[in-house]
């Protein structure tokens, strides 16, 4: 059963799941603009389906690339926030 659950991809589906709650949660109780969600839990989102793409045997491009995208959208949401920190 767990075997499957892996094998199928449906854990990381599960994750993904639970960081789509989470980008609801922050923007209804929150208030957070979907820009801001999107740079913190971006990066989230596409190491989880490079992870799925591994777990199902995907070509390695399928893995790579949702994993090269990651890091520049970490990068931006990184400079968003020292940009705010900066501010007086």
């Amino acid at each position: 059963m767990m075997e499957w659950f892996f094998a199928s991809g449906h854990a990381a589906d599960v994750v993904i799941a639970v960081l789509a709650g989470e980008a609801v949660w922050l923007r209804m109780a929150r208030g957070w603009r979907w820009g801001a969600i999107a740079g913190l839990l971006g990066p989230a989102v596409l190491i989880v389906l490079g992870l799925r793409a591994a777990l199902v045997g995907a070509g390695w491009w399928w893995i790579a690339l949702p994993l090269a995208a990651s890091f520049p959208l970490h990068l931006m949401d990184l400079r968003a926030r020292l940009a705010v920190a900066r501010e007086p």
